[in-house]
């Protein structure tokens, strides 16, 4: 990934200052839930299952080849309402989710640089497309769940809530009494930043790699960080 500029050192810097609020994504600045390979594993296991129902016909092909479990959810969400069919398939993912929780890799600097901002007296909240308890129980194991409790928005019966809507993160600025210019989204894919975009709150890319960052770029971000620690700096030289 490209250096910093300076100008990309002056935005972050402005981000920063101005966030009393700070709404965390869960899979990926946080943590990465399914190490190496296994979420497109977890999507193709939900594809799977829905073959052996008899009901491969209901994705397209792009969305069977998206190896994305949420958007498999979502697309199901959409033709078929409040179904039997959408719940059990959620219900399946819940699971995986719960059980990578046991292997999740942290992101780097990101534990310190939670409870550095907590610290400081910002308020910390997670707005997720992540069942809600996965993320209580991956924050519980490392310690953080305070920082953030009680505010853990993620994903809830209604499908079609799923980020890109911003429905997470009014839930969080509602709940929080918080205006959406004194908050700052980090998220780590295009749906996390169009979101953001929809609730007026500011946005922080986290890309792992140059593919999500040229994607988060792609869809419109304007300072994208290929790690923590320069967040982590800047919170601990105020």
């Amino acid at each position: 990934m490209a250096a910093a500029t300076e100008r990309d050192t002056d935005r972050l810097r402005e981000l920063i200052a101005r966030a009393r609020i700070v709404l965390w994504d869960f899979d990926g600045p946080i943590c990465q839930l399914f190490a190496g390979d296994s979420a497109e594993r977890v999507a193709l296991d939900l594809v799977d299952w829905l073959e052996a129902q008899g009901l491969h016909g209901l994705l397209t092909e792009d969305e069977l080849k998206s190896l994305d479990s949420h958007r498999v959810l979502r697309a199901l969400a959409r033709r078929h309402p409040g179904s039997d069919l959408v719940s059990e398939l959620e219900k399946r993912l819940t699971r995986k989710e719960l059980e990578a929780t046991e292997t999740a890799m942290p992101t780097a600097y990101a534990d310190p640089l939670i409870r550095t901002w907590k610290a400081l007296g910002s308020r910390l909240a997670i707005a997720t497309n992540n069942s809600p308890s996965v993320a209580r129980r991956y924050l519980h194991s490392r310690g953080l769940l305070e920082c953030f409790a009680p505010h853990i928005y993620g994903r809830t019966e209604e499908l079609s809530l799923l980020k890109p809507d911003p429905h997470c993160l009014n839930r969080a600025l509602q709940a929080m009494g918080a205006a959406p210019t004194s908050a700052l989204m980090i998220g780590d894919t295009p749906s996390d930043l169009a979101a953001a975009r929809s609730a007026d709150v500011p946005f922080l890319g986290y890309a792992r790699n140059d593919e999500k960052a040229a994607l988060l770029r792609e869809a419109g971000a304007q300072v994208v960080v290929s790690s923590l620690e320069p967040l982590l700096k800047e919170l601990r030289g105020r």
